[in-house]
């Protein structure tokens, strides 16, 4: 991997409430280097987007940052005040929102949202700023950008109100972005369309990319390297191509397994059994043990963390040679 722009290192992240403590991050671990596309997947509640919130500091009132660090160029950004975060959040680091109808101002037009940045962070006049705005709108594909920078979001399709989630993440030239499930809310041909665009745009303009999915299709096509998050944790990393055919971790593997095959050899539709452990009361051991196919006495009790085996991959698992020798049996993860 190129050098790490951001390593983020044993995060924890709890909520306060009223049932007790809620550890949604519990000792995430991960690096994304300079111009690199890093994917973070997992089901709903495996702390995905927490983790990806914590980096620029917009989690909920409830929620606090317990351990760990958020190294970003350098800087442990946990060590920053309220304005210098700030400051980062706007200059250095975007974010790409999952549901651009409620991240945008209804009220504001498209134009004067996009300016927005460029006025307060980059000390850009008016008059500049909108031709900056302009810019931005043609560079992410939005046809006729002089008529559409004085709409207002309502007046545009899902997928341009994306793209225009996307120049506001760009206006303050990061060299990070963070994209948070930003194509759920489309039709797959936008969806395709948003992807090509992101990555496009990483590497014209050398930004790093964090994409947090749910969608193994949209990881796969979209970044290099995964990590995979389980009850709050990383349980696997490595490059796509690896850790899609051969996964180190069951986790990851009942993943690959609950895919939709259209070619038709798996004839039933494979799932994981049990449900994900409640984050305020985790199993003991390893958390993926209640669900685990591979699960041995040894899985109850004990750490787990995330363990280096080999060409830049990890697992959490100590049964990760049986993992990878069942995913080479399976036909459909064979040739993922």
């Amino acid at each position: 991997m190129s050098e790490a722009l951001l390593r983020v290192s044993d995060l924890r992240v709890e909520f306060a409430l009223a049932r007790g403590t809620l550890r949604a991050v519990d000792g995430a671990s991960f690096e994304v280097g300079r111009g690199e596309a890093l994917g973070l997947v997992g089901e709903s509640g495996s702390g995905k987007t927490v983790a990806l919130r914590s980096l620029v500091g917009l989690l909920p009132r409830t929620a606090r940052v317990t351990g760990g660090t958020i190294e970003f160029d350098g800087v442990d950004v946990l060590t920053l005040d309220d304005d210098r975060r700030r400051e980062l959040r706007g200059r250095s680091i975007g974010m790409v929102f999952q549901e651009p109808m409620t991240a945008l101002n209804p009220v504001m037009r498209i134009g004067d949202q996009i300016a927005e940045m460029p006025v307060l962070r980059l000390g850009m006049g008016k008059r500049r700023a909108r031709e900056r705005a302009l810019e931005l709108m043609r560079l992410v594909g939005i046809p006729d950008a002089n008529r559409r920078a004085d709409a207002f979001p309502h007046e545009l399709s899902g997928g341009l109100r994306q793209r225009v989630m996307i120049a506001i993440a760009l206006s303050g030239d990061p060299t990070l972005l963070l994209c948070d499930e930003p194509t759920t809310a489309l039709d797959v041909t936008i969806q395709d369309q948003i992807l090509k665009l992101l990555l496009s745009l990483g590497e014209e303009l050398g930004v790093s990319l964090v994409f947090v999915s749910h969608d193994l299709a949209v990881i796969a096509q979209a970044c290099k390297r995964v990590a995979v998050m389980y009850a709050g944790r990383v349980v696997e990393t490595g490059t796509v191509d690896e850790v899609f055919r051969e996964p180190r971790h069951p986790y990851t593997l009942g993943l690959l397994r609950s895919v939709p095959d259209v070619d038709g050899v798996r004839v039933r539709l494979a799932s994981i059994p049990g449900v994900p452990p409640d984050p305020a009361a985790l199993p003991a051991g390893c958390p993926f043990h209640p669900r685990c196919p591979f699960a041995i006495p040894e899985c109850t009790h004990g750490d787990f963390p995330l363990r280096a085996i080999g060409g830049g991959r990890g697992t959490a698992c100590i049964r990760d040679d049986v993992c990878a020798e069942e995913a080479r049996r399976d036909p459909v993860v064979a040739r993922a």
